[in-house]
This record gives C-alpha cells, sequence and structure tokens, in this order.
C-alpha cells in the first residue's frame, strides 16, 4: 500500500488537563512534565502514527504560558489550537495571558519595523539609471577618499615637522629644563627647589 500524503489544514481546539500528570513527578520537574503532557495529548488526538513526539510543534507563547509560574507550578489545564499540515502539528495558546500577548505585540511590531527599514533605505537613496550615471558616482566617492588621505596624511606631516621644532629648541635652550617640576620631592629644609 502506498501512503498519500494529504496537504489538507486540519485545526482543532482542546482543552488538555494537565493535573493529573503533573502531580505524577516532583515539583521541580513538574513544568516539563507539563510540556511532555501535552505533546503526548495531542500525539494521540491528532492521529500521528509513529506517536513521534518531535512531530508537535509547541508555539514559544505557549512555552512561556507554561513556564510563567515557574517550574513547580504550571497550570492545571490549557485550552490550546492544533493545527495540522501533513505530519507536522503546530499547536498555539488559545488565548494568551495579558502580559505574554503585551510581550507578542511588542515583538511583532519590532520585526515589522526591522523588516520595513532596509527598504526605506533602498527608496531614500537614488538610484543612477544608466550606466554613465553609476560611473560618475562611484569616480566621485573615490575622489572625495583620495581627498581625504590627502588631508590626513599633510597633517601628520605638519604635527611631525612642528615637534621636530620644539625638539631643536629645547636641545639648544641649554641644561635648563623650563617644564613643570613633576614627581620631584620638595624638602622642608633648605632652598625649597627639590634639586
Amino acid at each position: 500500500m502506498t501512503e498519500k500524503k494529504s496537504t489538507e489544514k486540519i485545526e482543532k481546539e482542546y482543552v488538555i488537563p494537565l493535573r493529573s500528570q503533573v502531580m505524577k513527578v516532583p515539583r521541580y520537574k513538574r513544568a516539563k512534565k507539563a510540556i511532555r503532557t501535552i505533546r503526548e495529548f495531542l500525539v494521540q488526538h491528532m492521529q500521528i502514527r509513529d506517536r513521534d513526539l518531535k512531530k508537535i510543534r509547541l508555539d514559544k507563547y505557549l512555552n512561556q504560558m507554561i513556564w510563567s509560574r515557574g517550574i513547580q507550578t504550571p497550570p492545571h489545564k490549557i485550552k490550546v489550537k492544533a493545527i495540522k499540515e501533513g505530519d507536522i502539528v503546530r499547536v498555539e495558546a488559545y488565548e494568551l495571558s495579558k502580559k505574554i500577548a503585551f510581550q507578542k505585540q511588542r515583538e511583532e511590531r519590532r520585526d515589522e519595523k526591522y523588516s520595513e527599514s532596509p527598504d526605506k533605505k533602498k527608496s531614500k537613496g537614488s538610484e543612477p539609471a544608466t550606466k554613465k550615471e553609476d560611473e560618475e558616482v562611484k569616480a566621485e566617492d573615490i575622489q572625495k577618499e583620495v581627498e581625504e588621505k590627502e588631508k590626513k596624511k599633510t597633517t601628520i606631516e605638519s604635527e611631525q615637522k612642528y615637534e621636530k621644532q620644539i625638539a631643536k629648541a629645547r636641545k639648544h635652550e641649554g641644561g635648563v629644563d623650563k617644564r613643570p617640576i613633576q614627581n620631584k620631592k620638595v624638602h622642608s629644609k633648605g632652598t625649597g627647589t627639590g634639586r
């Protein structure tokens, strides 16, 4: 017999009881057991043939709802919406708590903002229509880069010349150093020069 893979989309809603399974395990394993219980329930009720739990895909907001009260106190029951496409079942929470719903909206707005930003950058810049205009723009960019390099080079050269002049002046002044005295001890007795 050949198996026919149906591309039909089957949607169902379930209220999954978690308390009876969660109470069987230690307190520090309860949220994890709740997730596993959801998967086992859906494998049975969505008729997945080989009972593979990896074919159940939980939405991250459903996961957050289970873990929202911590590892020791998951909810006793949860209402979910299961969508079966082929062999894979996607599971979403039917209703989100206010906090998680707000978080979901914020993430969606952020994703929209970042997905729109590259389009805006492309539309703002005037794209050259012909090859000649494109070559002119490239030539201008190259010329600007060359000018900037020349400016940097001249400033470095002028700084080096100025430093040489200062070094010569200090050398010809003689033994007297006119820089301020630093890190020299001043004696309380004597002239107070500290030398």
